[in-house]
């Protein structure tokens, strides 16, 4: 299993989520795990997802992520679990 999380921050519209998940669907990525919220005007979203199935290089999705995040006015990042949990661990 490959986990990676996936971040999304920007300024609340209609379909972000959508957005995001079609494009993981499309790919084969399952989301896991997934918690959102609205502060203000301003959206914040965390996954977990298992990228274990998809055909695409890794670098190829967190590229085409991070151009889905531009044309809808978000900042999407990834970061495979590992790494996010070596960075953050105390």
């Amino acid at each position: 299993m490959s986990k990676t999380i996936i971040t999304v921050v920007g300024k609340d519209a209609v379909g972000i989520i959508a957005k995001v998940c079609t494009y993981l669907a499309d790919n084969l990525v399952n989301v896991e795990d997934i918690s959102q919220t609205i502060v203000q005007d301003f959206f914040n979203m965390m996954m977990i997802v298992d990228t274990s199935r998809s055909k695409k290089p890794y670098a190829e999705m967190v590229t085409e992520l991070d151009e889905l995040g531009d044309a809808i006015g978000v900042k999407i990042r990834c970061q495979r679990e590992d790494i996010f949990t070596k960075m953050h661990r105390i």
